[in-house]
C-alpha cells in the first residue's frame, strides 16, 4: 500500500515508518520536525520513502500529500496530559480541529482506509479496576488529552460506510528505545532517573496503567493495516497485552531487579483521577496480534542503552513533549500552529 503517516517523525511515528517500509509498503511521512529529524534520517534515500515537512493545519499541503495514498495512519497530535495542559486552547486546536481537517481531506481525496491513534487513557478513572476495560467499556476521560481523543473517535467512527473505513487503536502507555527518544513516559523516565540520580519521587503508586513497547505498537499498526477491510472497518482495538497492566509500585519492583537499590519516595495521591486496567483480548482473538516484548525486556533495553552511553544528555528538549506547546506558542510566518508528533 501507499501509506501516509502524519507525525511520522515522532516517537512512535519513526518506528512505524521503518516497520512499514520493511514490510514492503510505500511510506510518505508528514511532519513539521518540531523535535528534529532523528526519527527519519535513516529512511531518507529509501526508494519507497517520501517526506513532506508540513504543518497539520496547512490544508492545501495536507490535501496534496494525500495524492496517490491508499491509507492514512494519523499519529499527529500534541501528546500527553502535561503538554496539553500547558496550552489547552492550542492542544484542542491541533488534536481536534487538525484531525477533522485531515479526515475531511482524506474523504475528499477518496482515501478510505483511515487509522486513528487514540489512547487507553480514554477509560480514565474506572469505577472498578477488578474488571478489565474492553473496547465497549464506559469512556471516562479525565484529561484534555483523552477528551480530545474521544471527541475525534466520535467524529470518525460514524463515517464508516460513508466513503471511509476508519479504525481506532487505543494504545497502552508506550515505552522503549526509539530514534526520537522520550523521557517523559513513565517507564522511560523512571529508569533514567533511577540510574542517573539514584532517587525518585513517585506519585499515585497504587494506580493501574497498561504498557506496550513502542515497537509492538508499530507492529500493531502494520498488522491492522494488512487486515481485510471488513475485519477492521468501524472497529476499535485496544493495543497492548492483558498481562502488561501494572501499578507504578509493580514497575519499580521490576526495575530494582535490573538496576539495583535506589532511594524511592512514595507519595500517596488519592486525587489522581487516572486508574485503569485494560483487556487486549479483542486484537489477539480477532486479528491474531500478540506483543513480542514485555516490560522487563524494555527495562533491560533502556538500562543497557544508558549504561553504554547511547542515551545521554537527559535534559535535552527533544526528549520531552512539553516542548511542542512552548514552540508552537511562538507564531512564525509559515506556520498555522500544527503539531505533528506522537
Amino acid at each position: 500500500m501507499n501509506i501516509l503517516i502524519t507525525g511520522g517523525a515522532g516517537y512512535l511515528g519513526g518506528v512505524t515508518a521503518a516497520q512499514l517500509l520493511e514490510e514492503g509498503h510505500r511510506v510518505r511521512v508528514l511532519d513539521d520536525l518540531l523535535f528534529g529529524p532523528s526519527a527519519v534520517l535513516a529512511l531518507v534515500g529509501h526508494p519507497r520513502f517520501e517526506f513532506a515537512r508540513l504543518n497539520l493545519l496547512n490544508i492545501s499541503g495536507v490535501s496534496a500529500s494525500l495524492d496517490g495514498i491508499d491509507a492514512v495512519v494519523h499519529l499527529a497530535a500534541i501528546v500527553g496530559d502535561p503538554a496539553c495542559a500547558r496550552d489547552p486552547k492550542l492542544a484542542r486546536h491541533i488534536n481536534v480541529d487538525g484531525s477533522k481537517v485531515l479526515i475531511a481531506a482524506a474523504m475528499k481525496a477518496h482515501v478510505s482506509r483511515f487509522m486513528f491513534a487514540s489512547t487507553c487513557s480514554n477509560y480514565g478513572r474506572m469505577r472498578d479496576t477488578s474488571v478489565l476495560a474492553t473496547e465497549a467499556h464506559e469512556l471516562r476521560p479525565v484529561s484534555l488529552y483523552a477528551e480530545s481523543k474521544v471527541e475525534v473517535e466520535q467524529h470518525l467512527l460514524p463515517l464508516h460506510g460513508a466513503g471511509m473505513i476508519p479504525t481506532v487503536l487505543r494504545f497502552a502507555t508506550l515505552y522503549g528505545v526509539a530514534p526520537r527518544m522520550r523521557f517523559d513516559l513513565t517507564i522511560n523516565e523512571f529508569i533514567m532517573r533511577l540510574m542517573t540520580e539514584r532517587r525518585l519521587t513517585v506519585f499515585g503508586h497504587q494506580f493501574w496503567r497498561p504498557y506496550v513497547h513502542v515497537r509492538d505498537a508499530a507492529r500493531a499498526i502494520q498488522h491492522v493495516l494488512e487486515q481485510p477491510e471488513a475485519a477492521v472497518g468501524g472497529r476499535v482495538f485496544n493495543v497492548g497485552s492483558t498481562d502488561e497492566n501494572y501499578t507504578k509500585a509493580g514497575l519499580l519492583k521490576l526495575m530494582r531487579k535490573r538496576i539495583g537499590p535506589a532511594d524511592v519516595e512514595h507519595v500517596h495521591r488519592t486525587e489522581d483521577p487516572r486508574d485503569y486496567r485494560v483487556s487486549f483480548e479483542r486484537i489477539k482473538a480477532e486479528l491474531g496480534f500478540v506483543c513480542s516484548r514485555r516490560v522487563p525486556d524494555g527495562i533491560d533495553e533502556i538500562a543497557s542503552a544508558i549504561e553504554a552511553g547511547v542515551l545521554n544528555d537527559f535534559a535535552h528538549w527533544t526528549y520531552y513533549n512539553t516542548h511542542s506547546t512552548d514552540a508552537l506558542s511562538q507564531p512564525t510566518a509559515d506556520s498555522a500552529g500544527g503539531r505533528t508528533d506522537v
